[in-house]
C-alpha cells in the first residue's frame, strides 16, 4: 500500500473567492499516478450539538442556496483564519443561537467531501448552556427549536433531517455517547 503524500508538481489559483478558492494541481500521487486535480481549498468549519440538561438538543433551520431549501442543522459554520476550532465553536453557538457554553466536548473530525474540497470539520458537544441573545451575521435568518434525541432520529429516518454534518454528529452522538449520560 502506497504511503506518503502527493508530489505537487504545479499548482494554479483558478478562483479566489471569500469563503474558498479554487486550484487547480498537477500532482504524483503516493501511488504513481500522475493528474490533474481540482480542488476547492478551504479553511474548516465547526459544528456545534448544543445538548440541555434533560438530553433534548438544539437545532437551526436555514435557507441553503446551493440546495434551494430550508435545512434543519446542527450550529456550524467556518472557522477563521488562525482561530483555534474550540474558539469557533464558542463563536457560532453565540452567534446562531445566543447559547454560550460551560463545556465544550470535541467529538469527531471529518472531511464531508474528500474527493475535491480539503475542508475539515470539527464536531462538538456543547453543555451546560446559558441562555443569551442571538447574534447572526446580516444575511443569516435562523430558526432555532429544540427536540428530543427520539425525535431527531425520526427526522434522520424520514428524511426530513438531510444534512450530512448534523446527521454525523447526531448519530455519533446518539450511538456512543447519549446513553452513557
Amino acid at each position: 500500500m502506497a504511503k506518503g503524500r502527493a508530489q505537487i508538481l504545479r499548482s494554479e489559483i483558478l478562483y479566489q473567492g471569500k469563503v474558498f478558492r479554487l486550484q487547480r494541481d498537477l500532482v504524483i500521487e503516493p501511488g504513481g499516478v500522475k493528474a490533474e486535480r481540482d480542488i476547492i481549498v478551504h479553511p474548516g468549519s465547526v459544528v456545534v450539538l448544543p445538548i440541555f440538561k434533560d438530553g433534548r438538543v438544539l437545532l437551526i433551520r436555514q435557507y441553503r442556496h446551493s440546495v434551494g431549501e430550508f435545512l434543519w442543522e446542527l450550529v456550524a459554520g467556518r472557522k477563521e483564519p488562525n482561530e483555534s476550532p474550540l474558539a469557533a465553536a464558542r463563536r457560532e453557538l453565540l452567534e446562531e443561537t445566543g447559547y454560550t457554553a460551560k463545556r465544550l466536548r470535541k467529538l469527531m473530525r471529518i472531511v464531508p467531501t474528500p474527493g475535491f474540497v480539503n475542508e475539515w470539520m470539527w464536531i462538538f458537544a456543547a453543555e451546560g448552556l446559558t441562555e443569551g441573545a442571538a447574534q447572526p451575521e446580516e444575511d443569516e435568518k435562523i430558526t432555532p427549536r429544540v427536540f428530543t434525541l427520539k425525535d431527531t432520529e425520526k427526522m434522520i429516518n424520514r428524511g426530513t433531517l438531510r444534512d450530512a454534518k448534523s446527521i454525523c454528529g447526531l448519530l455519533y452522538y446518539m450511538r456512543f455517547l447519549a446513553r452513557r449520560r
